[in-house]
């Protein structure tokens, strides 16, 4: 059997599939055993651990690059010409043999990233999804407005660093707005060491116009939207065109009515059929970046309408799919991997 490359000690030379991510990922380590039980090929790039604990030689020739990489740890190696799909999981910083200058770390992390990319960018197999896709779909501001344009409702949104602008803005919003951050909710803490942590991350934050902390804005800008009224919440995983849509009890505990992803909060979630031109939309939404998999939060209104709020290009999906079993997705990226799309 071949397999991934921390699963089995057999050396991969069928088409494989490969996955691209970093050590401490669930999702990998899930889809990765589910390719495995299948007798599938599969060989992993922890993006952590490379360079440092691959080795790799690469030449090119009339059909592309072909050579072969080599997993230190468990002594696996990869055909580089044969890759059937690859999924792009996780980033993570680099790691390297030994201690660098703060130039030596700039230039190497350069080189990494610039020999990762552009391999990855010549082969000519199924992605999900492709780097250059990737980058295009991470974009808040422009999902809002490409969002509106296919049909969704969207909130009243303002990113800006004035108080004195922001704050009438505030004001027009029956509820008040919530602020949350434009790149990553973790506020970047895992691009930094354990102790020089200052935060975990920001969830989603309900604030009024009174609050003095709108100040702090001035340092950098950062996103209001309205707060939406919500009967419940929508999880929509797309996957290779099949839809997985759970349904978000969050109103029904108060630490998640602004912001659901308190996991530890005890609310409901339910596998639901989403209205057939609903479903549709999100489909396409996904499709119009070229990507293969999407995870697009959606409010459901009390009132029945469904408001957009934002497409995760590689969101998260075990936690949804462990509170609404039904919701087979890790078996859904696994088949489109193992088929090539």
């Amino acid at each position: 059997m071949l397999v991934l490359d921390r699963l089995g000690d057999a050396q991969v030379s069928e088409a494989a599939v490969l996955i691209v991510t970093r050590s401490d990922d669930v999702h990998a380590d899930r889809v990765g055993a589910l390719i495995a039980a299948r007798g599938e090929p599969c060989f992993r790039i922890d993006l952590d651990r490379f360079p440092r604990d691959y080795g790799l030689t690469m030449a090119l020739d009339e059909t592309g690059w072909s050579g072969t990489l080599f997993c230190r740890a468990s002594g696996t190696t990869l055909d580089l010409s044969a890759v059937r799909s690859v999924w792009m999981r996780k980033p993570a910083d680099f790691a390297f043999a030994a201690a660098l200058s703060p130039q030596e770390k700039a230039f190497a992390d350069g080189e990494a990233n610039h020999l990762l990319l552009g391999w990855l960018n010549s082969l000519d197999c199924f992605f999900m999804s492709h780097p250059v896709a990737l980058r295009a779909a991470g974009w808040k501001c422009e999902q809002l407005v490409r969002a509106r344009r296919m049909g969704f409702a969207v909130p009243a949104s303002m990113i800006g660093n004035r108080p004195d602008e922001v704050r009438p803005f505030i004001a027009k919003g029956a509820d008040g707005a919530i602020f949350k951050t434009l790149s990553t909710p973790t506020l970047a803490a895992e691009h930094v060491q354990t102790e020089d942590r200052i935060a975990n991350g920001l969830h989603t934050t309900l604030v009024q116009v009174d609050d003095p902390e709108l100040d702090s804005i001035a340092a950098l800008p950062g996103l209001f939207q309205h707060y939406i009224e919500k009967a419940h919440e929508i999880r929509v995983t797309v996957v290779a065109g099949r839809i997985f849509a759970a349904r978000i009890d969050s109103q029904a505990n108060e630490r998640t009515r602004v912001d659901f992803r308190h996991y530890d909060a005890e609310i409901a979630y339910t596998a639901v059929e989403l209205p057939e031109d609903l479903a549709t939309r999100c489909c396409e939404f996904v499709a119009s970046y070229g990507l293969a998999y999407g995870a697009i939060d959606l409010i459901a209104t009390p009132d029945g309408r469904h408001v957009f709020l934002e497409n995760n290009p590689v969101g998260q999906f075990v936690f949804v799919e462990e509170l609404a079993p039904p919701l087979r997705i890790a078996e859904a990226v696994a088949e489109a991997l193992i088929a090539g799309g």
